[in-house]
């Protein structure tokens, strides 16, 4: 019976170092993956920098337009907020309705700002330029023309069709 108890002992000693070992193979094949992505080079990566630059300054300049066009400067209040011109209902209908197409031309700027910058962080992080479905090089031309796309042209086909 002694004999027994010991050879349970070493079965388990031994299964346990194999199954942190089996866990390690995996870590070990997951990572050259990720490093052997080659991206776009220095050049490119520039260049998309420079235009995802040149659209945010346009955005930038956008906002301060339109956030001029809804504050009174001299008092920081919203334009036509206590308008004293305009006593009849349909023209308060009118300017209220003008104030929130504004306002939502700002949320839509100031999003698409935010995927500007969401852009700039992964050209710091070298994941720029990569389909966040499948991992393949997203193409030049579409990186041009949607410098925040974060899907391959396929990719984002495929999900415009279940959706």
């Amino acid at each position: 019976m002694a004999k027994k108890a010991s050879s349970k002992k070493k079965t388990q000693t031994k299964k346990t170092p194999a199954k942190s070992s089996a866990t390690k193979a995996k870590k070990k094949t997951t990572a050259p993956k990720s490093a052997a992505r080659k991206g776009y080079s220095k050049k490119d990566l520039e260049h998309f920098r420079t235009i995802i630059n040149e659209q945010k300054r346009e955005i930038l300049e956008e906002l301060a337009t339109l956030r001029e066009s809804m504050m009174d400067t001299s008092t920081g209040e919203y334009t036509g907020e206590n308008s004293s011109y305009s006593i009849h209902m349909a023209d308060q209908g009118g300017e209220q309705m003008e104030r929130e197409i504004t306002f939502m031309f700002a949320s839509r700027e100031g999003k698409y700002l935010r995927y500007l910058e969401d852009a700039l962080q992964r050209i710091e992080n070298s994941e720029y330029g990569f389909c966040r479905d499948c991992g393949t090089l997203i193409e030049k031309e579409r990186l041009e023309a949607v410098p925040v796309a974060q899907q391959c042209v396929e990719c984002k086909t495929k999900k415009s069709k279940q959706t």
